[in-house]
């Protein structure tokens, strides 16, 4: 069964659902005021060189400034050939196909602070979106994403996609680049370019030249900082990116998004067999196809497995921790293997739930504890083999002696939870408030302090009317304590726009 692209099209926010076997694999949100800025290039100014951290952040007229680490600085083209890496080949391939590619690590050689000086103007693009706290990433090596090649203008180097495997189609590719390409540029040949004509490549490889030198143009001309190429809107870049011989079908309820759609796929990618449809039913596309739901799902933090167990997802700013429980399910024969099948079932859920919700960075998974080493094997090859399909880089480490399986995943861009939840404003993104007990018995403290040190004969506590109910009822003998003690009548008054942690005492 193909894959299905469906798109929810509307002036505010655009949505898309990859569909694979019947279920949401990938979501894909931009919302015109949050519009995603991978890719873009930016004409900025150096404002801070750190020596100790080896980056600099520059200005490019976001609201924060964006953070350039050594690796992704070269004032010309000599002095980024001349970095080098322990080991590596001139015919080292990246493994990703996405725009911002990964490139070969470098080692440069010499430090930031002999690269660039605060006041510098230079060239950048965005390579990570901003996330949480921290500014957007960026770097000097610009590449420029078509539909079968990635355009490197400054970098002389040929990579092709570690996807395509067979060697004869390598070398065809790599002698038709060479051959091809501009004397100083460079490009990475992308998975979707295995068995296209020479003819398909000349194309892409026009339409990439003439980008750059509009972009090249606008460099010239611009002020600092200022904003010289955005990449294409989501739609665009969803359809160039993952509209392959495996997506069939494509569903869109938009008229004007369905023609881009055609002229964009007609001038791209004209000889691939695709359905496109242009949805025009009263009920909303997404509910339809019943996607609400699945949204909705990953954005819980308890996922429950069809055998009765459930894994919990918990996200921190450090790192995700990913919890597989046993639950309900009580297995059939012994425990050991009511826990292997539960961390089977796990396994499956888990890879699907880390591309579903864009989870990125390191992630701990606590599988339950499994005796047999055979069995740790087995758990660890499922995993192994269910995030093949990611198109995000992952690594993983063995099984621990705990059960914990230790592993990052690239981050590309912001995960879905980040995209469409804020912090409670209730518990400020704590998870968690104080009980109602303990608020009762810190105005038990704090009215001892107030009655020693203020005279008069009458406290009043405003409070929330959950704690105002308590002090009433199950925490009264405290107050009449206080009251003998201090000889002072207390009174309790609930004021229902209190947060149920705040308390005023008053003494008069």
């Amino acid at each position: 069964m193909g894959a299905e692209l469906v798109i929810n099209a509307a002036s505010h926010e655009t949505r898309i659902a990859l569909i694979e076997n019947g279920t949401i694999a990938e979501l894909y949100i931009e919302r015109s005021r949050e519009k995603g800025i991978v890719g873009n290039i930016y004409k900025g100014r150096v404002v801070r060189v750190l020596p100790g951290m080896q980056a600099a952040f520059v200005d490019i007229g976001l609201e924060k400034a964006a953070f350039l680490y050594v690796a992704d600085v070269f004032d010309a083209i000599e002095e980024y050939e001349s970095l080098l890496y322990a080991g590596s080949k001139k015919d080292d391939e990246p493994s990703e196909d996405q725009e911002g590619s990964d490139r070969p690590e470098y080692r440069p050689l010499h430090p930031i602070e002999d690269l660039l000086q605060e006041g510098q103007e230079l060239l950048v693009q965005i390579s990570k979106e901003p996330l949480g706290t921290k500014g957007a990433r960026i770097t000097s090596h610009i590449s420029l994403p078509g539909r079968h090649l990635v355009y490197m203008p400054t970098v002389d180097h040929i990579g092709i996609s570690r996807r395509i495997e067979d060697e004869e189609e390598r070398e065809r590719l790599r002698e038709i680049v060479e051959r091809l390409k501009k004397p100083g540029s460079g490009y990475i040949v992308r998975t979707v370019s295995e068995g296209k004509s020479e003819d398909d490549l000349i194309a892409d490889m026009l339409y990439l030249t003439t980008v750059w030198e509009d972009i090249s143009l606008r460099q010239a001309k611009g002020a600092v900082p200022s904003l010289l190429h955005s990449d294409l809107d989501v739609v665009q870049k969803v359809v160039r990116d993952i509209v392959t011989e495996q997506v069939d079908k494509i569903i869109v309820d938009s008229q004007v998004d369905y023609d881009r759609i055609v002229h964009f796929i007609s001038t791209f990618a004209s000889k691939m067999k695709y359905t496109i449809e242009l949805y025009d039913e009263d009920e909303p596309i997404f509910d339809h196809y019943g996607l609400e739901v699945e949204i909705s799902r990953a954005l819980g933090r308890k996922v429950w497995l069809k055998s009765g167990g459930y894994i919990i997802i918990e996200q921190t700013e450090a790192l995700s921790a990913v919890d597989v429980n046993t639950g309900r399910y009580v297995g059939k024969h012994n425990l050991e293997d009511t826990i292997l099948k539960t961390n089977l079932e796990a396994v499956k859920e888990i890879a699907y739930q880390l591309r579903l919700r864009n989870i990125g960075g390191i992630i701990i998974i606590d599988f339950i504890d499994m005796e047999k080493e055979v069995n740790r094997e087995k758990v660890y090859g499922a995993l192994e083999e269910a995030l093949k399909v990611d198109k995000s880089k992952t690594n993983i480490l063995k099984i621990s002696e705990l059960g914990l399986v230790e592993m990052t995943r690239k981050r590309v861009r912001e995960n879905i939870s980040r995209m469409m939840c804020e912090p409670c404003s209730y518990c400020e993104g704590r998870g968690y408030i104080k009980s109602k007990t303990t608020v009762c018995h810190e105005i038990f403290r704090e009215l001892r302090r107030e009655m020693l040190d203020v005279r008069g004969t009458k406290a009043t506590v405003t409070v929330h009317p959950h704690v105002a109910d308590l002090l009433y009822d199950e925490e009264r003998r405290g107050l009449e304590e206080l009251e003998k003690k201090f000889k002072k009548r207390i009174t309790v008054r609930a004021k229902p726009g209190f947060h149920q942690e705040q308390f005023e005492i008053t003494i008069n």
